[in-house]
């Protein structure tokens, strides 16, 4: 049995940068949103290690809800239908909600769940995301705090997975194709 990250051809962005990102989109939340209380929604699963970093660098009155979003399943590109699996717990009419990804690459999830809470009457919905991938973008979703634009490469770790594993990687490293071909 090999190591986890054996499977890794290169590590893309170390602990360290990532942790310094985080504390970054951090300071511009709180400094947008001082004086009010924004509700972070996680769509899980691949937000949950940025979410948790991240919610506890807030220095808001704040609350979290996560939702499940499925576009992929278990293959490597996503499907393009978009499904609710999970949905948010508390109304959101009225407040300010910061949509927390992982990675946004196509967009089309992104665009489907905007539209989908937009009838709820939330004050506003922004986007922050850790990894942007623009080159894969097919949908017209600009994140509103984007930690580190990404090349166009199959990558795992810090909450990203392939096939539910690599999640636990403390850093986000390329996979290499034997791993998921």
């Amino acid at each position: 049995m090999s190591d986890i990250s054996d499977d890794i051809k290169q590590v893309l962005y170390s602990e360290e940068y990532i942790k310094n990102t985080v504390e970054s989109l951090a300071s511009r939340i709180n400094a947008d949103y001082k004086g009010t209380e924004p509700l972070f929604v996680g769509i899980l699963k691949g937000s949950f290690v940025f979410m948790a970093d991240l919610i506890r660098r807030i220095d808001l009155k704040c609350s979290v809800d996560f939702m499940v979003v499925s576009s992929y399943g278990s293959g490597t590109s996503t499907t393009g239908s978009v499904m609710i699996l999970k949905d948010l717990s508390e109304n959101i009419e009225g407040k300010n909600v910061i949509i927390v990804e992982d990675i946004l690459d196509s967009g089309l999830t992104l665009s489907y769940l905007i539209n989908y809470l937009q009838v709820r009457k939330p004050n506003s919905i922004k986007i922050c995301t850790l990894l942007d991938k623009p080159a894969r973008r097919r949908a017209k979703v600009l994140p509103d705090y984007t930690g580190i634009v990404c090349p166009d490469e199959f990558i795992v770790g810090y909450g990203l997975d392939y096939a539910e594993k690599y999640r636990n990687l403390p850093y986000i490293g390329v996979l290499k194709p034997g791993a998921y071909a």
